[in-house]
């Protein structure tokens, strides 16, 4: 997961991409979320691939067993 979920602040903002893509995870999560299938997201983003969709969920769910979460220092 760690080489298909790139943060490079240079990128979308610093935001979990894939690849070094301007995909954000959030927006493979967000059309997964809309009832997009796998088969449609690869139709429509030909440059994503399988691996690149099931490690934005993998990342996602890595996220959520974050036990607190707090701001960082400026």
């Amino acid at each position: 997961m760690t080489d298909l979920i790139t943060i490079d602040p240079d990128i979308c903002h610093g935001k979990p991409c894939i690849r070094g893509l301007r995909y954000p995870v959030v927006n493979v999560l967000e059309w997964l979320a809309g009832g997009m299938t796998i088969d449609e997201i690869l139709a429509d983003y030909e440059d994503l691939t399988r691996e690149d969709v099931l490690a934005a969920l993998a990342f996602a769910a890595r996220m959520t067993t974050v036990k607190r979460i707090e701001p960082l220092a400026a």
